[in-house]
Parts: structure tokens; C-alpha cells; sequence
């Protein structure tokens, strides 16, 4: 599928795991957009994990897929998202745009898949 993440089916959870540090190149962020969404709109996929563990740099179009996929799901009934494994950095960005406050995170993919998939 797409290089730059791979996604396992965890209880009712879709965990994806970003393979790279480097969410910055746009060409590479279409492609996972694209991907992300099949996933919801296709598969059906409606409990999202997705695991930053390995990325250390985002771009405001990386922020916006997330913005996007958050939308998406509530939309959907009995739909969440949840981001985990979310360095410092890309964290203390998330709170500057005030992002924690609209998003579920959490420190572990143990501790999203832990979570009341409703």
C-alpha cells in the first residue's frame, strides 16, 4: 500500500503507524490523504489509531489531513479518532494551535486501543 505508513487491525481499532519521520513532502501527503480516506470511506474503517511514534517533523498540510480525518469521522455514527506516541515537539505545536483541545490523545497505541471503541 502506501510506503509511508502501515496499518494493522487491532479489536475494532485501525491502527495506522507513519513509517516516516518526515510528514512534510506534499506530493508524499497526497498520497496518504488519499489513502487515509479510502480507508474510512471504502474499508469503512471508523475507529482510527493514528500512531506517531517514528515522525518527528509535520507541515501544515500534515495538520490539516489530520484535521480532515477528525471531521470526517464525526461525521460518522459511532466513529473516533485518536492520535497516540505524539513526540514533544509535534505535541507542543499541536497545543499552539489548540489542537489537544479538539483531539483525542494519547501517550500509547496500548492506552488508544484500550479506549471504548463506540
Amino acid at each position: 500500500m502506501n510506503p509511508n505508513f502501515i496499518y494493522n487491525k487491532i479489536d475494532k481499532w485501525t491502527v495506522i503507524e507513519f513509517r516516516t519521520p518526515n510528514l512534510m513532502d506534499a506530493p508524499a501527503l497526497e498520497t496518504i490523504q488519499a489513502d487515509l480516506l479510502r480507508l474510512v470511506e471504502v474499508e469503512n474503517r471508523c475507529h482510527i489509531v493514528l500512531d506517531f511514534e517514528k515522525v518527528q517533523y509535520v507541515s501544515s498540510q500534515a495538520i490539516g489531513i489530520i484535521i480532515q480525518m477528525n471531521k470526517r469521522l464525526a461525521a460518522l455514527p459511532h466513529s473516533k479518532l485518536v492520535l497516540c506516541s505524539v513526540p514533544a515537539k509535534i505535541m507542543e505545536l499541536l497545543k499552539i494551535l489548540k489542537l489537544d483541545k479538539l483531539l483525542k490523545i494519547v501517550p500509547t497505541q496500548k492506552e488508544a486501543v484500550a479506549l471504548t471503541a463506540n
